[in-house]
């Protein structure tokens, strides 16, 4: 599946052990890795220093051209952003300017059944350090139907989420979309 996306996958990280990405990846023979916050609090080391050696591990072993957040629930500090700065792009479950933050989902459905939403979406924009707030690459706007459960709506979601992805990342890739940085 990587010819579609205009470039190789070098790695596939997670900050959760239990990830189904590290399974699929395994299964492409990508290499991957497993790094946590966790451990780096329990060593009295800061989110800083966890983002400082985690940029360093990637840019020293792997040189990536792009680092695509997909299900990566850290909030990344700039000691992490400005070593990718422009190179850095994420999927996010929401229309820009909406719902920024985690349980973007969960905060869609509450507000569709309390008669204050009618659709929602999903996009692909670049990483900056103010969460979910840079330049969105692909925007997708998906109703909420009437009867929907939120398992709907998530189905809906994810189903947008695994053609935009790709797509926004061999628009960067080809050059055909920049940062605004």
């Amino acid at each position: 599946q990587q010819d579609c996306l205009g470039g190789h996958i070098s790695l596939v990280v997670s900050n959760k052990k239990s990830a189904y990405g590290l399974t699929r990846a395994a299964n492409a023979d990508i290499p991957t890795a497993v790094r946590t916050l966790k451990e780096y609090r329990d060593a009295g080391k800061s989110r800083e220093d966890f983002d400082r050696d985690l940029a360093e591990f990637i840019a020293s072993d792997y040189a990536p051209d792009l680092i695509v957040l997909a299900g990566w629930m850290h909030i990344l500090s700039p000691a992490f952003i400005d070593r990718f700065r422009g190179r850095i792009i994420n999927l996010h479950p929401a229309l820009p300017g909406e719902l920024d933050g985690a349980h973007a989902i969960d905060r869609a459905y509450v507000e569709f059944k309390a008669g204050s939403r009618s659709r929602t979406g999903v996009m692909v924009h670049y990483v900056i350090p103010e969460v979910d707030k840079g330049a969105p690459i692909l925007v997708e706007e998906i109703p909420c139907k009437e009867g929907d459960s939120q398992e709907d709506l998530e189905n809906r979601i994810h189903a947008v989420e695994h053609h935009i992805l790709p797509k926004a990342v061999k628009l960067v890739l080809s050059g055909n979309v920049k940062s605004s940085e």
